[in-house]
């Protein structure tokens, strides 16, 4: 494994590499259908890359939203620092400039034999090839007392939209001193840094108008993801504020009760103001109706194509997928959906498969004028998907090189968000 220069990821991060993926147009004249179900990072760039590929294409995009709120950057709305009109975007431009046909409605069930996918509302469509970004779900039951009703009072805000502004009005609504608690999933889960992010930045928003508030993080796991970098960053900027215990001194967290918004460990009790209590995940329930998805709970895929190895002439991408080192973030989930796309379009046109190339870019903030970074080269490796390349950034890095990542950071989101949606 080998490590970039900066400027090798200031390429990688930037509108230009997301560009260069761009699919090569196809020849082909055989009429295909093609329907995409989720209209996340995944679901929206399969949709855009596949009807960009070749205009012989039908592509369909299933999603019931009307507009998508990235959890990436989230916590920068609970901070204060965004605004969460700034976080969300519509499919408007997918349909105008693709031709992409949008349907806001659910899925309610696949026919992997008939090739058709019925809709709530009753509809039916038939495809050649069905593309899959299921997203998470969330296996309630494995804490006791945490269920679907329970997210109403104990938010996860681990999807962007209403769950997000849950967790900002409930922490404005608390009193200074308050306590505010995380429960930190096992993994694998989405994007393994972010309870560490909302911690960071939560602080930030207590440290200018709740100074006398704490945090407190229950974590599922003994480590995490870039864990040098956020103590030291806690130390600096928020001294005394957040608490991190892991899962082999609690024994993590056993129950909850939302009545009295009491969260239990082996060994004690806590009752903070506001919980954010971020459930065990798995593969979206769709994927888990059709089939699609193994025991780990998550769907395994076939590496260079994203075709599931349980249904063939179905493929998934995004954080549902269980395929070796691959992390769950949004970039990634971009990535793979590329690769997919023209996987798909060869299949369908008889075009050529470009050779898999995924890339991984994640900014973290600390604060609001310190970032950090990690950029990632995955590729296959027989039968998973293995890490061949890293740059992370480092502890006691330059002040105004914290800032240029947070500058980075915010070109990144409004490149990549084009890219996806525009």
């Amino acid at each position: 494994m080998k490590c970039w220069t900066r400027r090798q990821f200031g390429c990688l991060a930037g509108a230009a590499c997301l560009t260069a993926l761009a699919p090569r147009a196809s020849k082909a004249q055989a009429k295909s259908r093609v329907v995409v179900i989720g209209g996340g990072i995944g679901g929206a760039t399969v949709a855009k890359y596949l009807a960009a590929s070749a205009g012989t294409i039908e592509v369909t995009l299933v999603e019931p939203k009307s507009r998508y709120t990235t959890c990436f950057f989230s916590s920068l709305y609970l901070a204060g620092i965004r605004s969460f009109e700034s976080l969300t975007h519509s499919y408007e431009a997918l349909a105008q400039n693709y031709g992409i046909k949008i349907i806001h409605d659910y899925a309610a069930a696949i026919d992997p034999a008939g090739k058709t996918v019925a809709l709530k509302s009753g509809d039916t469509l038939s495809y050649d090839r069905l593309v899959l970004a299921p997203g998470i779900a969330f296996k309630f039951g494995t804490v006791e007392g945490y269920d679907q009703a329970a997210t109403e009072i104990m938010p996860h805000a681990w999807n962007g939209g209403p769950q997000t502004e849950l967790l900002r009005r409930q922490l404005e609504s608390m009193e200074d001193g308050g306590l505010f608690l995380i429960a930190a999933p096992p993994n694998p889960f989405r994007c393994p840094p972010g309870p560490y992010e909302r911690a960071s930045l939560v602080a930030y928003y207590f440290k200018q108008f709740k100074p006398k508030s704490k945090i407190l993080i229950l974590d599922a796991k003994d480590s995490f993801f870039e864990q040098d970098l956020f103590q030291d960053a806690w130390t600096r900027h928020y001294p005394g504020m957040i608490e991190w215990l892991p899962g082999q001194f609690t024994g993590g967290v056993q129950s909850v009760d939302v009545k009295d918004l009491s969260v239990k460990t082996e060994a004690e009790t806590f009752k903070p103001a506001v919980v954010n209590f971020i459930p065990p995940q798995m593969a979206g329930e769709l994927a888990q109706q059709a089939g699609l998805a193994g025991q780990s709970g998550w769907c395994p895929i076939e590496p260079t194509t994203f075709e599931s190895k349980l249904q063939p002439g179905i493929h998934i991408v995004g954080d549902a997928i269980n395929s070796g080192e691959m992390p769950k973030s949004a970039f990634l989930a971009n990535s793979q959906a590329k690769i997919c796309a023209f996987a798909v379009a060869a299949a369908l046109t008889g075009s050529d498969r470009s050779a898999p190339h995924l890339f991984n870019t994640c900014f973290t903030f600390l604060a609001a004028d310190d970032a950090v970074s990690d950029a990632i080269a995955l590729a296959p490796n027989g039968d998973a998907i293995k890490i061949s390349e890293i740059l992370i950034s480092e502890v006691g890095e330059d002040a105004e090189l914290r800032r240029q990542v947070v500058q980075a950071a915010n070109g990144w989101y409004t490149a990549f968000t084009h890219d996806v949606f525009g």
